[in-house]
């Protein structure tokens, strides 16, 4: 029996920022050819984000090496325990490239509890220190931390001046209304179509268009009807699609939206 035809990846009239991948970790597809077909589907910039020491250089590297690739400078709280002050100074330094445009991946994870959890907040706290600085926004995870994640963002604030997206949302509607009242935006990804996914799709439903984002943590969660492959910046036409019929919009409308939102964001501009 052959296998059932997969869709082919829908394009759109409207451009698409990919706010929050990896892109030094794909597995599958050479990089340059990612980001060709990456640009054929319509993703006209993407953000590769920084999760620890080791590839605070490389994904600055990938910043300023194609033209379409911006990046990010943070510890993922898996990482925290590595974090010091060597560390905040080159994440400091590395900030003054204008390729790069927010601090992050930063947050508490109490799911897999990779670092002790004060180190975690600790250094969540250390970095959204730097964010403040130098007014730049902050991507955020956070999973099974709701109530820390919370009270810090919470202390930070009203210091944050450009605020951040929590990437990936997967928690509690009260930590979505909190966010969104101090005006974060919330980041969704493929998890938005996988069947169980309820709560996200709530979430969605909740929040205004003008701050939500759209992205796909390649090469992780990729979208139905990919599921199994790893994901990449391509995908995300089919997580546009989602998340415009959770929200009951026609999908150029919320692209049109989502796009401003990514560009008063992270560029400084609408």
């Amino acid at each position: 029996m052959s296998k059932k035809k997969r869709r082919e990846i829908p394009r759109f009239r409207t451009p698409i920022v990919e706010t929050h991948c990896h892109l030094d970790y794909l597995d599958g597809e050479e990089l340059d050819a990612a980001l060709t077909k990456s640009s054929e589907v319509g993703v006209e910039k993407i953000i590769t984000i920084a999760v620890s020491p080791g590839n605070l250089d490389t994904v600055r590297e990938l910043a300023n090496r194609h033209a379409s690739v911006w990046g990010t400078q943070g510890i993922h709280p898996h990482e925290a325990e590595h974090y010091n002050e060597d560390v905040d100074s080159r994440i400091r330094g590395a900030l003054d490239d204008s390729r790069l445009l927010a601090v992050g991946e930063i947050g508490l994870d109490y799911f897999y509890d990779h670092a002790d959890r004060a180190v975690q907040r600790h250094v969540f706290e250390q970095q959204l220190q730097i964010a403040a600085d130098m007014q730049l926004p902050v991507v955020i995870h956070t999973r099974e931390a709701d109530d820390d994640t919370r009270a810090i963002l919470a202390n930070f604030s009203g210091q944050l001046s450009r605020k951040g997206v929590i990437h990936s949302f997967t928690s509690g509607m009260a930590l979505a209304q909190f966010c969104l009242a101090e005006g974060f935006m919330l980041g969704f990804n493929g998890i938005a179509t996988f069947n169980r996914a309820d709560n996200v799709r709530d979430v969605i439903a909740a929040t205004p268009p003008e701050q939500a984002l759209l992205e796909t943590d390649a090469p992780y969660l990729t979208p139905v009807p990919y599921r199994g492959r790893p994901n990449a910046p391509f995908y995300l036409p089919f997580i546009a699609e989602q998340v415009a019929d959770t929200m009951q919009l026609d999908v150029e409308e919320l692209l049109q939206q989502v796009y401003r939102n990514s560009h008063q964001l992270f560029f400084g501009n609408a």
